[in-house]
């Protein structure tokens, strides 16, 4: 039954491919846009908006920004689980 598996199965390999290769993408893309660089990045572009138009950052955006920023701190110094699963 092994080969008979592998010969039906054989032609979806570069689909799993892709799908792994996908997977792989979106975790670097969610990592990265997650990291502290990135946060303060966007806290420094709401700070801009906020000089040049007074009122046009509201709190709520402020005030996520700056969970994120702490979040991000926090998954940096908290070692990740091995195999990258979450607990």
């Amino acid at each position: 039954m092994g080969l008979l598996s592998w010969t039906i199965g054989l032609p979806l390999q570069p689909v799993r491919g892709v799908v792994a290769l996908g997977g792989v993408i979106q975790q670097q893309v969610e990592q990265e846009e997650h990291s502290a660089p990135s946060v303060r990045r966007r806290l420094e572009e709401l700070e801009q908006a906020q000089e040049q138009d007074p009122g046009s950052v509201s709190e709520e955006q402020e005030r996520e920004a700056l969970e994120e920023i702490t979040s991000a701190r926090v998954r940096a110094t908290t070692p990740e689980t091995p195999g990258g699963g979450e607990r």
